[in-house]
């Protein structure tokens, strides 16, 4: 099994699982991204660049991987800074399939976009691509209220108000999350992803109180980009004084749940996995 991995505590997860499974895992950590304890879980492992899609196509087939996994939050700002070509130095393959989009413009440069982009790059050259959930589906939320507090009638108000705003703002591949506080929209996530949208949140909404939404979107691909949340995304609700956190039931993953639910226990937050928010009496 093959993992292209990117920042945070998932890809760990995932080879933790395929090697205890038995599976041999071979994995290219991107540089920046990823983090080198990785190689601890793979047979092989090997840092590569951001912009280097031909010697990760190369790397697969030496080793005879025919499916893989794409995990872990790429900073998608990094794409957007100055001199981004001179300091990613991308390969042939990698140019040939962006210059649609970062050259030419003929194509835009959404999320979804993107990462179709590649993973019909390596279909192309006889790798397939897989939802990694499918490895590890106890990472998918389950429905119901997870912690003892649960939102006070205004915050369900919240919820109601802010999830098709959400839904919405998936639907056309902005962000998954969304901030909101008296029924009012106090930030929206884009490119700088969830934890600032977050902080933005706090700083804009200094009450605090506020409830930080977040779903999959209405055609979600399971293989990529699935909505996910962890112990980060819970301290950056409380330095920022958000209260309760609102996920979607089965297609939001949760990172070592139950270090997530102890830290929202223990600093009285509350979360909610709803399918939608009219099934709140499954979380009451």
């Amino acid at each position: 099994m093959g993992l292209l991995a990117g920042w945070g505590r998932y890809p760990f997860i995932v080879a933790q699982t395929l090697r205890e499974q038995g599976v041999e895992v071979y994995c290219l950590g991107v540089h920046g991204h990823a983090e080198s304890g990785l190689a601890e879980y793979c047979t092989d492992f090997q840092w590569i660049g951001l912009c280097k899609m031909g010697r990760a196509i190369r790397y697969f087939k030496r080793n005879d991987v025919k499916d893989i996994c794409m995990l872990g939050k790429i900073h998608k700002v990094a794409l957007f800074q100055p001199w981004r070509w001179a300091r990613y130095l991308p390969d042939f393959k990698t140019v040939r399939t962006f210059i649609p989009h970062f050259l030419t413009r003929k194509k835009d440069c959404r999320d979804d976009t993107l990462l179709m982009a590649i993973v019909e790059l390596f279909a192309a050259n006889g790798i397939r691509f897989g939802p990694p959930t499918d490895y590890v589906p106890e990472l998918l939320a389950g429905e119901g209220r997870l912690t003892r507090r649960r939102p006070t009638t205004a915050q369900w108000r919240d919820i109601e108000f802010g999830w098709e705003i959400a839904r919405q703002m998936g639907g056309l591949d902005i962000g998954q999350s969304i901030v909101v506080k008296d029924q009012a929209v106090m930030a929206v996530e884009a490119v700088e992803g969830t934890d600032l949208c977050i902080r933005r949140g706090g700083e804009l909404c200094r009450t605090g109180g506020f409830t930080v939404i977040k779903v999959a979107k209405p055609e979600q691909d399971m293989r990529f980009d699935v909505p996910t949340v962890g112990l980060k995304t819970l301290e950056s609700m409380l330095a920022a004084g958000g209260r309760v956190l609102a996920i979607e039931a089965g297609r939001t993953i949760i990172l070592e749940e139950p270090a997530v639910i102890d830290f929202a226990n223990k600093h009285k937050l509350a979360i909610v996995s709803l399918k939608h928010p009219e099934a709140r009496k499954n979380a009451a």
